[in-house]
This record gives structure tokens, sequence and C-alpha cells, in this order.
């Protein structure tokens, strides 16, 4: 269905609104099609963005502050991200030595095991997409990324 209709609206002031509009209304459909499959793990996709982020850094610890500079959504509340990821046993946080202030962050084993949990349905989030070929999802990227200079 196309935005006109899924909005029921019959024009638009011109094509970049209708492409503003368009991508808005995908980012939410997008996002609340990731938040039902995140839930079935009992994370968010912010906490899997960052349980990601530390994955990737494993057996090594990253700051708090390389955290957020590395997440999808720069409006994320790193800090309360990282609360709840200890509370669920799945992160560690430990004071910088170089920097009193500062925290060191890893992955716990339990947030490893999760993330291979998720690794083995995570190809559920490409059929959202896949409406698409392979070309036009390529096409389409080098678009959004032209799009945000």
């Amino acid at each position: 269905m196309n935005i006109k209709e899924e909005i029921k609206q019959t024009r638009f002031r011109n094509h970049y609104q209708e492409i503003s509009i368009n991508l808005i209304y995908t980012h939410a459909w997008l996002a609340n099609k990731h938040k039902e499959f995140f839930n079935r793990f009992g994370i968010t996709s912010q906490q899997f963005n960052i349980l990601s982020i530390l994955r990737g850094q494993h057996p090594n610890k990253i700051s708090g502050a390389e955290i957020k500079a590395r997440m999808m959504d720069k409006n994320s509340d790193v800090s309360r991200l990282l609360d709840r990821l200890i509370a669920k046993n799945l992160i560690e946080k430990s004071q910088c030595p170089n920097d009193k202030r500062a925290a060191d962050v890893s992955i716990h084993e339990n947030g490893l095991k999760l993330l291979e949990e998720i690794d083995r349905h995570v190809s559920e989030l490409d059929t959202l997409v896949s409406s698409l070929t392979e070309d036009e999802a390529a096409q389409l990227s080098q678009l959004l990324d032209k799009l945000r200079g």
C-alpha cells in the first residue's frame, strides 16, 4: 500500500514532503517490528545495539561514551540502558583505572549467550524488507546514505 493510502492523505505539497513523511512512517513501522522481535528475547533494540557493540569489543572493555558514539540512536540514554543490562546480568561495568569518573563496560557470558540465541533468529528481520530485490535494497541503501549527506 502506498503512503497516501496508509495515512489517508490525497496529496502532498511536493515529492520532498511525501518522501519525508514516508520515511518517518516507514521508520515507525520498522521500529515496531523490531520491538516485537526483541521483546521475545527480553531486551530492546537499543539494548541489542549495545550488546552488539560490546560483542565486537570482546574481550576488551569500552567506555560508556564510546558506546554512545557508536550507537545507531544517538538520543539513547546510555547510562540507563547500561544499568538495565547490568540488572539483567548481560554486561559488567567497572571503574576505569585511568579516570575515576568513567566506567569500563564489557559483555558478560550471559550477554554472549543471548546474542547467540538472537543470531539464530535474526534473519527474520531481513524478511521485513524482502519485498525488495537485492539490487533494490542496495540502491535504497545508497539513496539513504546520499540523503544523509
